[in-house]
């Protein structure tokens, strides 16, 4: 089928259909996503391809009305007044930060175990106060995003834990994912409390100079850093418990979580450190299932305006 042409001014290069039309249907971030599988069983199809998308959303055959549906998504993606544009950047910003700092944090292991590479320790972030950050700033990316998606201010906070008990799908994957391949592989199963002690002793300027914030700061609400650095706070402290609860009732475990990886990634018990380092290297699950709820909202909002 043939979309509308027009390209959205300023934030996008592509159309969203090319966009969805371009995930990919098996590589490192699909094999990652799918071995997560038992956290969250049956919740993720890896549901590619934009016309794919309104036909498994939708239930729609009629190519007459999958035509309409999927010309007014791309209307609604492409109005700027709406803040899809902004979501998907923010989605693609932090997964293509997160490539940099798994590179700076194996440079920061690699320094640790290494004695002649020692010099990598003082050019190179400490790694774990590098992973609980990055860790924070990406929830504050999918609380900023769902607002953004969903017509609401972007601080509402509250909005977004009250959703929570609602997610499913490829949202549910992408908090799955951001609980176990950002907090228990890198930090451990004390991962909240690590967080919490990193943002506690943060300063503004220690916030400032890291990369991934600087990459999406303008989408995080606040006049000036330290602000930014209050909200970042107040979001994973309203998450915590979500979180907290859902590795106790999932039962998940780091060893487990190694276990089930291993059948892909090779590694060896010396060299855990360098794994989740790997994964921030090699996957970009925020930007894939992202654009997969994205697709997903659109197509249900013209469905329900045409």
């Amino acid at each position: 089928m043939s979309y509308v042409k027009l390209l959205p001014r300023g934030i996008m290069s592509k159309p969203i259909y090319e966009i969805v039309d371009e995930l990919p249907t098996n590589n490192m971030t699909v094999r990652v996503l799918k071995t997560l599988d038992y956290v969250v069983p049956g919740e993720w199809d890896n549901l590619v391809g934009f016309e794919n998308t309104i036909r498994t959303v939708t239930g729609e055959t009629d190519e007459e009305m999958i035509q309409q549906i999927g010309d007014r998504a791309v209307h609604l993606f492409n109005d700027k007044s709406q803040g899809y544009q902004r979501a998907l950047w923010l989605y693609q910003t932090i997964d293509s930060s997160d490539s940099a700092l798994g590179t700076a944090a194996l440079a920061n292991k690699i320094g640790e175990k290494v004695s002649f590479l020692g010099f990598l320790n003082k050019i190179t972030p400490n790694a774990d106060k590098v992973q609980a950050l990055d860790l924070s700033l990406k929830l504050v990316t999918e609380l900023v995003a769902f607002c953004q998606i969903n017509g609401i201010p972007g601080d509402s906070i509250g909005d977004f834990v009250a959703s929570l008990g609602d997610y499913s799908g490829e949202s549910l994957m992408r908090m799955a994912a951001l609980v176990c391949l950002d907090g228990l592989i890198p930090l451990g199963p004390d991962f909240i409390m690590k967080v919490e002690s990193t943002l506690n002793h943060l300063s503004p300027k220690e916030l400032e100079n890291n990369g991934t914030f600087k990459d999406i700061r303008e989408g995080i609400p606040g006049n000036k850093t330290s602000n930014q650095l209050d909200f970042i706070g107040e979001s994973f402290d309203s998450v915590k418990g979500w979180m907290s609860d859902f590795v106790a009732k999932k039962d998940i475990s780091r060893e487990g979580l190694f276990d089930r990886l291993s059948n892909f990634i090779e590694y060896s018990e010396d060299k855990l450190d360098y794994f989740a380092a790997f994964l921030d290297m090699t996957t970009n699950y925020y930007e894939h299932t992202g654009t997969q709820t994205l697709a997903r909202r659109l197509i249900e909002r013209a469905v329900a305006e045409i």
